[in-house]
């Protein structure tokens, strides 16, 4: 059994329900090919198997993903491998021989979604949970997916995962260290991010910045299996400052 309760983990949660939001989301990313229907479910958990959207041969293709970006080979197929990996951090990108540097130059990918979880630990005990959704529409969250082949079967297996930052300062509340890669719903960044053959990731500096782009609705639940509310959900409003844009 996997297990991913430490401190510092968070967004290992994702809500992947597949409503008119998330639906409207899918239809602006001008999909060319659905390989694997939009997994629609509330409660997806690390090593789940998620929906991601990424470019493959010049087209835009919908298909499924293991949540967790390193595998490793057993005799007839794939599984997790050890090591945590269904968050990348955005500073380890940079690292060569890190396991998301190539994938971030090469295999970027987007995760469409109504919201995420967040879990903050303290002395690895959970002192609460929060769901995090859109205020309007979906999510879409900045990944990283990798294609992972068995040598004796030749099965082919995609891969995952979420690329997280520093908190934002509206966030330290629900987590005081970290949050995922929202991308700003801007046809060129998305198209320069889907791009396989855009390998100037300089130009996504300020991407890894700490930013909302729009408005998020923070609920606290009792627990992720139930999601039953406690409290009235928190209106966390959208940046308004200037944020530079990576394409100009």
């Amino acid at each position: 059994m996997i297990n991913i309760s430490r401190g510092k983990i968070m967004c290992g949660r994702l809500n992947a329900t597949f409503d008119g939001g998330v639906r409207k989301l899918y239809t602006s990313l001008q999909i060319n090919k659905v390989v694997d229907r939009p997994i629609d479910k509330h409660f997806v958990k690390a090593a789940d198997t998620v929906s991601i959207v990424r470019e493959k041969a010049n087209s835009r293709v919908v298909e499924n993903a293991i949540w967790w970006l390193l595998l490793d080979s057993t005799e007839n197929t794939f599984k997790p491998s050890k090591y945590t990996s269904f968050n990348t951090r955005y500073d380890k990108l940079s690292t060569p021989n890190s396991a998301g540097y190539q994938a971030y130059r090469h295999s970027r990918c987007v995760i469409a979604v109504k919201g995420f979880g967040e879990t903050e630990f303290i002395n690895k005990k959970p002192v609460h949970y929060f769901d995090m959704q859109a205020e309007h529409g979906g999510l879409l969250l900045g990944g990283l997916s990798r294609d992972w082949v068995n040598s004796r079967t030749g099965e082919v297996k995609t891969s995952c995962s979420v690329i997280t930052l520093p908190a934002h300062k509206k966030l330290t509340h629900i987590h005081s260290k970290a949050m995922p890669l929202i991308l700003p719903q801007d046809e060129t960044i998305i198209d320069h991010w889907l791009d396989s053959t855009f390998s100037d990731v300089e130009r996504f500096a300020s991407l890894l910045q700490p930013h909302i782009p729009q408005n998020l609705l923070a609920q606290q639940i009792d627990k992720p299996m139930s999601h039953k509310p406690i409290n009235k959900a928190e209106l966390i409003l959208l940046d308004t400052e200037q944020h530079e844009h990576p394409m100009r």
